[in-house]
C-alpha cells in the first residue's frame, strides 16, 4: 500500500476583496483518481482548491484557496508520502499587487499586473527523495504530446498525462499516458472514472510495485 497525494481542482487568485482570477477545473479527475486508488488499497490525501464535487469519505482532504496555500500543504504532506499525482489546475498567474478595498469601476478600464505562482509538481518533483514518484498532466491546445514531454523532463515527473481544455468541467475526458522515457503507455477515452483506472493501473505497475 502506498500513501499517495492527489492535488485536484482550481486556485483562486484575489485581486482585491471579492474578486480573483481562476479557471473551470471542477476537480472530478481528482474524485476518480482517489477513489480509484483507495480502491487499490492505497491511503490517499487530497490537497483541492474550491469545488462542488465530493471527494471519497475515506481519503483525507485539506482545502485550500491559492496557489500559494496548496503549494505549502501539498509540500508539507509530500514530505512523508510515496508519490504525488498533480491533477489541479493551479493558476499560473497572480495579480502583483492585491488591493485591500472592492475595486470600483471609474469608466477608464483596469490594468492588472500578474506575475507567475509558483509551479507545485515541478518544485515537488526537484525535492523527490530515493523511492518517490510524482506524476502530472499537462494541459495543452497545441503540440499536445512534443509540449507533455517537455514538462515531464522540467518538472522532474516519471510520468505525465495528457489532456486539453475540453476536460475541464467535463464528465469524460481523453488523455495520453506517457512515460518518463518518452514512451506512449496508453491512449484512454471516455468517463473520467475510466481515465483515472487507467493511470493507476500503470502507477501501480511501473511506479509503486517495481519499487516495493
Amino acid at each position: 500500500m502506498a500513501h499517495i497525494l492527489i492535488t485536484s481542482g482550481p486556485t483562486r487568485e484575489y485581486f482585491d476583496p471579492v474578486r480573483y482570477l481562476t479557471n473551470a477545473s471542477s476537480g472530478r479527475m481528482g474524485v476518480a483518481l482517489a477513489q480509484a486508488a483507495l480502491e487499490d488499497g492505497h491511503q490517499v490525501s487530497i490537497v483541492t482548491g474550491p469545488v462542488e464535487v465530493e471527494y471519497p469519505v475515506s481519503a483525507r482532504v485539506v482545502p485550500v484557496l491559492t496557489t500559494r496555500e496548496m503549494m505549502n500543504a501539498a509540500s508539507e504532506i509530500f514530505a512523508s508520502a510515496d508519490g504525488l499525482i498533480g491533477a489541479a489546475a493551479p493558476c499560473d498567474y497572480m495579480p502583483r499587487r492585491v488591493e485591500t478595498s472592492k475595486l470600483s469601476k471609474t469608466g477608464q478600464g483596469l490594468h492588472l499586473e500578474l506575475v507567475e505562482t509558483p509551479d507545485i509538481v515541478a518544485t515537488l518533483g526537484a525535492s523527490k527523495r530515493t523511492g518517490q514518484w510524482v506524476v502530472g498532466f499537462a494541459l495543452e491546445t497545441d503540440d499536445l504530446r512534443f509540449r507533455s514531454i517537455v514538462k515531464m523532463s522540467k518538472k522532474s515527473c516519471d510520468m505525465i498525462v495528457s489532456n486539453r481544455p475540453q476536460a475541464m468541467n467535463a464528465m469524460d475526458n481523453s488523455v495520453e499516458i506517457l512515460f518518463k522515457d518518452g514512451r506512449l503507455l496508453e491512449q484512454v477515452d471516455g468517463p473520467k472514472s475510466i481515465v483515472a483506472r487507467a493511470i493507476l493501473r500503470w502507477i501501480d505497475q511501473l511506479l509503486i510495485k517495481d519499487r516495493s
